[in-house]
């Protein structure tokens, strides 16, 4: 692995240049290296980051895709890293021609990174340098304290997924990206929400009379909405005091809960330990908002090393080879679905949306298709709306926002159905729906969702730790609750004890059985058992588990 040579820089930064021009934003200083396949094996399982801490399964995985690429080789183009400055890694045999298109996708890429409100807690320090400090202290602790150094790691990263990261961002400055005060958030978020005569139709008129005094006059807006909240509640402004005295209440998520009040690791001898699970912690938060932009990362990166390739007379000549590489990253597969296609499509279908005005309500209430695809208001704010979008969204909002009917027939998308052919005895795949509403809930169930746990101190009863699963429709996965629950337990030093929602057969007849298929035939697809959906508690004591109905 080596930097990239001057020529190649070159065009880095003559690439930048453009990208200023046509409004992409991000800091002068990055760093870009040459690689080969077999680099990016090493650097897979670590998430690119080089300096991340050392770990048993990131040799397994090594391990494990370096079996995979002597039998399926691959040749990976780039990749990129959230980094300060931003570290990107480029195959060693990418011609010029293709490098120029590349480094669109990842000026792209950077720019999303930089500017993308999710990311915000990422924008103060270069997390490489942290990355490396925190292997430095792990390999001294694992020299002092052995195995038990990876016990402790393996124990917290059964838990990592459940960090606190909306809590994390909502602590952080945006940078001077809104204009709202922390009064305004006050009277918002929690003055509103906890007023007994809260009502969310008055919540909505309440945001409207704000939005009407910024129309009338921005500069004495928020004096004019808050003399009349002052003049309905005389005791806001003594609350408001209060509450900005103390500051908010910060809630823990079950990490930070158990390094706080954990009788085992508060011990002395086991202080060591709250280090390690600290620096998982914080390698999860770092990570959670590119898991939670995927689509929205690789769809912004495609329509701009699109657009911007197109434009660039260094083209000439490639145009067929950049079509071949170009369709085998954004095209749209017909059964599953590709992040960079998606994404692409919807960025331009909302930068064209939004250019001709069918953003607006008076397009919502046309049902005449002919007058639809006519409409053209022709507003010119189709790139200001995609950059607002860049800003503000996650893949979540992105896709339950957007994707609508128009999009999903424009494309001829739809969601694929599998069945088995007993006739030929194969499986085959037919068209479910063409609805935009199940396709943007097929797209919605792939999205990284992790279950919202959080702990219930008062039901700490005995020393135990009770933890509540939120229940939002998906139930936790049985087979990994057993192994997650013993690491807590060695955690915490005492019995834990998981609330969950599982669904209950009413009978036992009713319990799923194992499919067997006659020989020579396939097995149809288990069904779903009939039941009802039903709190129960697992309890880990002494490495044993037990689970009860609770209701």
């Amino acid at each position: 692995m080596e930097l990239i040579d001057q020529h190649t820089k070159s065009i880095m930064e003559g690439c930048k240049e453009r990208a200023r021009d046509a409004g992409l934003c991000f800091e002068d200083e990055t760093l870009e290296y040459i690689v080969t396949n077999r680099d990016l094996l090493e650097l897979s399982p670590k998430l690119m980051i080089p300096n991340l801490y050392d770990y048993w399964v990131h040799d397994v995985e090594v391990l494990k895709e370096k079996g995979k690429y002597e039998l399926y080789p691959s040749n990976p183009y780039e990749t990129v890293i959230n980094t300060r400055p931003a570290i990107s890694y480029y195959n060693d045999n990418n011609p010029d021609w293709l490098n120029v298109m590349i480094f669109y996708h990842v000026l792209a890429h950077i720019d999303m990174f930089q500017n993308n409100i999710f990311f915000r807690h990422t924008w103060d320090y270069d997390f490489n340098g942290q990355a490396l400090s925190d292997k430095r202290v792990i390999a001294r602790l694992r020299s002092e304290k052995g195995r038990w150094v990876d016990y402790i790691i393996e124990f917290a990263r059964g838990i990592d997924n459940l960090v606190g990261f909306h809590d994390t961002l909502a602590r952080m400055p945006d940078g001077g990206r809104t204009t709202t005060t922390s009064k305004l958030d006050y009277y918002f978020d929690i003055f509103l929400q906890q007023h007994s005569a809260f009502k969310i139709s008055h919540y909505i008129a309440e945001v409207e009379r704000y939005n009407q005094c910024r129309r009338q006059n921005p500069q004495t807006a928020e004096d004019a909405f808050f003399a009349e909240i002052e003049r309905q509640h005389p005791e806001f402004q003594a609350l408001y005091q209060k509450y900005a005295e103390r500051g908010p209440e910060r809630s823990l998520d079950p990490i930070e809960h158990i390094m706080k009040h954990s009788p085992f690791l508060n011990r002395e001898a086991h202080q060591w330990m709250k280090t390690v699970i600290q620096v998982v912690r914080l390698t999860s938060l770092f990570f959670q908002p590119q898991i939670r932009t995927k689509i929205l990362h690789e769809g912004w990166a495609s329509y701009w090393h699109e657009k911007m390739f197109m434009q660039d007379d260094r083209i000439q000549g490639h145009e067929v080879e950049y079509a071949r590489v170009n369709a085998g990253v954004t095209a749209l597969p017909r059964v599953g679905m590709n992040p960079y296609a998606l994404g692409m499509r919807l960025f331009q279908h909302i930068e064209e949306m939004a250019a001709k005005g069918k953003r607006s309500f008076a397009y919502q209430r046309i049902r005449d298709a002919r007058r639809r695809a006519r409409y053209d208001q022709q507003t010119g704010a189709g790139q200001a709306f995609i950059f607002d979008v860049r800003t503000h969204y996650c893949d979540f909002m992105f896709i339950n926002q957007f994707i609508d009917q128009e999009f999903v027939d424009r494309h001829r998308l739809f969601v694929a159905g599998k069945r088995l052919n007993r006739q030929r005895m194969t499986w085959e795949y037919y068209v479910q729906s063409r609805d935009a509403e199940r396709y943007r809930q097929m797209v919605v169930d792939s999205l990284y969702h992790p279950p919202h746990v959080t702990v219930d101190p008062q039901r700490n009863e005995n020393g135990r730790l009770y933890l509540i699963h939120h229940f939002e429709g998906k139930p936790l996965v049985r087979d990994f609750i057993a192994n997650t629950l013993l690491g807590v337990e060695y955690l915490w030093g005492h019995p834990v004890c998981l609330e969950t929602s599982e669904l209950v057969p009413t009978s036992p007849k009713e319990e799923a059985q194992p499919q067997v298929a006659p020989t020579g035939q396939l097995p149809e697809a288990p069904r779903q058992p009939a039941g009802e959906w039903r709190r129960v508690r697992y309890t880990m004591e002494k490495r044993q588990l037990s689970r009860e109905i609770i209701d």
